[in-house]
């Protein structure tokens, strides 16, 4: 029997040319990641399974020269992750991050992704991983409102107009063929622009508008994008949200508990990654830079605000195990956080088709293991 042990590299070019922007395939792999999650055919890191990852991050003022100082998105992160049904593969996305990146013409993050053997270990891919992350992370909205948002949508919105607002926003549209108007507000008034430009280009038939706040948003819009990103939180007020809403939340967002709690249904991504934070040293309760809306509902179930009967994961609704609303009024709130399950689907359709377009650069491990000569 062969002990050679050979993977293939794939650059981003090579990601591309494999697929990984193809947005309307990346929804259903996202969707068949949540049937995975309901049915518990997936694990993750951390003492219960189901860690977002490992974050390496530095001291404010470093003993040791050499050293990295704390900044803004100043870290390291490995999320490693199994997931069964179709894949039967393991995974690590790895990136390290540093908001002064752009001052070097470098993205903030710079992410890799390896693929292995379930079995044995031994690696099937290396790969680019910024366009992965982007595309998976924004077809996870693309599954909300395919299952979340109310029949023959009209109006959608987005709060944040970057990397993640984008490809949101790109697999909103592509699922919902009734939306008309889409609104953007980005403090960047830039950015805005950028993305009126790339929607008008692809969706013709939609009226891209840019707003001046995030109440003009709100109100009025059938399904909101919360896409912001770093510590940013916007305040949404309850008299903005019209009945039936949908906000698919990326990022962090704000909303009065008192009518949360009584008018609004969450659905989250994996309630169980949310709990295990509990027994994670660097979740403290009442945290300002939580980051997601499923953190915020820890908070709120801490201080006796709502239960968990209060919350849904999408895959239960996905399954027919669970309805999203228990009435046509309710307003959903689809609170999302980073998996690492999300990026071993992605990246394995990406693989697959890689291997059958002859895409790629093959590498040799080894033709025998040193141990075994």
């Amino acid at each position: 029997m062969s002990q050679s042990v050979d993977f293939i590299f794939l650059n981003e070019q090579d990601m591309i040319d494999a697929g990984v922007m193809n947005t309307s395939e990346c929804i259903n792999e996202m969707e068949e990641v949540f049937k995975l999650l309901s049915d518990n055919d997936y694990r993750m890191g951390g003492k219960l399974g189901n860690s977002h990852g490992m974050v390496v991050n530095f001291p404010d003022e470093p003993e040791h020269d050499g050293m990295p100082k704390n900044g803004p998105d100043r870290r390291f992160c490995a999320m490693p992750a199994y997931l069964g049904g179709k894949y039967r593969v393991a995974g690590c996305k790895w990136y390290g991050s540093n908001i002064e990146n752009k001052e070097k013409g470098l993205p903030r993050s710079i992410l890799m992704m390896t693929l292995n053997d379930a079995d044995t270990g031994a690696p099937l891919a290396y790969m680019s991983a910024n366009l992965l992350s982007a595309w998976r992370t924004g077809a996870i909205p693309g599954v909300g409102v395919r299952y979340l948002a109310k029949e023959n949508t009209k109006v959608v919105s987005t709060i944040g107009a970057g990397a993640i607002g984008t490809s949101s926003l790109f697999a909103i549209l592509d699922e919902l063929k009734t939306a008309e108007v889409v609104k953007i507000f980005d403090v960047y008034e830039k950015s805005s622009e950028v993305l009126k430009e790339k929607l008008e280009a692809e969706f013709k038939h939609v009226d891209v508008q840019i707003v001046n706040s995030i109440e003009e948003a709100v109100v009025g819009s059938d399904v909101i994008s919360i896409a912001t990103a770093g510590n940013v939180s916007p305040e949404i007020k309850s008299e903005w949200i019209e009945k039936s809403a949908l906000f698919v939340t990326s990022g962090s967002a704000t909303f009065d508990p008192d009518f949360a709690t009584k008018n609004i249904q969450f659905v989250v991504d994996n309630w169980q990654m949310y709990e295990e934070v509990k027994y994670e040293d660097e979740y403290p309760y009442n945290n300002k830079e939580m980051g997601v809306v499923g953190r915020l509902l820890l908070d709120w179930i801490h201080e006796d605000k709502m239960t968990t009967d209060n919350i849904k994961e999408i895959g239960d609704v996905i399954n027919g195990k669970v309805k999203a609303r228990d009435n046509e009024d309710d307003i959903v709130v689809f609170a999302l956080g980073g998996q690492p399950v999300y990026d071993v689907a992605w990246a394995y359709n990406v693989y697959q088709n890689a291997l059958e377009n002859n895409i790629g650069t093959k590498l040799n491990l080894w033709d025998v293991a040193y141990q075994a000569r």
